[in-house]
Order: structure tokens, then C-alpha cells, then sequence
């Protein structure tokens, strides 16, 4: 590939909500946008950590026992195993790096769980 991926060429391609969409792998992980808005459902990923990087908006990512919020141009980084929820009172966009064939809803499944490996 000769040309640069434009983030926001990308996302202006989906309006689908808590529907990660792959745009690049490096190795066997996948660099993924989504547009998150809402309550999404209590979750963990067993085997891997998850890359939340916010390009625009505000994330909220509550966990247990407390919370952390991401803005634009800020990013965390859920350990494996620890369970969470991510919250976004208005339309968030985020990049999320994460292994090839993890699904969104980790551990969960429910009307919130994407189809795997969409490519946009």
C-alpha cells in the first residue's frame, strides 16, 4: 500500500454505532474506528489488552471500583482480563488496536456484539 490512511475519509464511510471497523493490521493486530455512543454492555477480554485511543470526543471507561475519561488526543490502555464498560454521553470517535479476531463484546454476547473483521 502507497497511500496514507485518512482517519477521517474513513469514518465519514459508517454511521453505525458500537460497529468497530478494520482499516489497517500490522502483525496480527488490527487497527479498527468506531463511533461509540451510549451505555455499552459490562465486558472483559480474557486473553489480550485493548488500545483505546479517542480522535474526537470524550470516553468514559468504567470499571468496578472507579472510572477513567479519555478526550481527544488521549489515550488508555485496558489490561487483559479486567473488566470494564465504556460510556460516551455524545458521539465519540476512537481508533482501538487490538489482536486480529477479537470481538468487541469480549466475554459478553448481546445485541452490542459487532460481526468480526469488517473492513471500511
Amino acid at each position: 500500500m502507497l497511500n496514507a490512511i485518512n482517519l477521517t475519509d474513513k469514518l465519514a464511510l459508517f454511521d453505525e454505532q458500537w460497529a468497530p471497523k478494520v482499516i489497517a493490521e500490522m502483525n496480527d493486530y488490527q487497527f479498527k474506528l468506531a463511533k461509540l455512543q451510549g451505555d455499552f454492555v459490562w465486558h472483559r477480554h480474557h486473553d489480550t489488552d485493548e488500545v483505546f485511543i479517542v480522535l474526537d470526543g470524550e470516553l468514559r471507561i468504567d470499571f468496578r471500583d472507579s472510572s477513567v475519561y479519555i478526550s481527544s488526543g488521549e489515550m488508555y490502555v485496558v489490561s487483559k482480563g479486567v473488566e470494564h464498560k465504556p460510556f460516551a454521553d455524545t458521539e465519540v470517535k476512537v481508533l482501538i488496536v487490538e489482536p486480529r479476531g477479537v470481538v468487541n463484546t469480549g466475554d459478553a454476547t448481546n445485541d452490542q456484539t459487532a460481526q468480526n473483521d469488517v473492513w471500511v
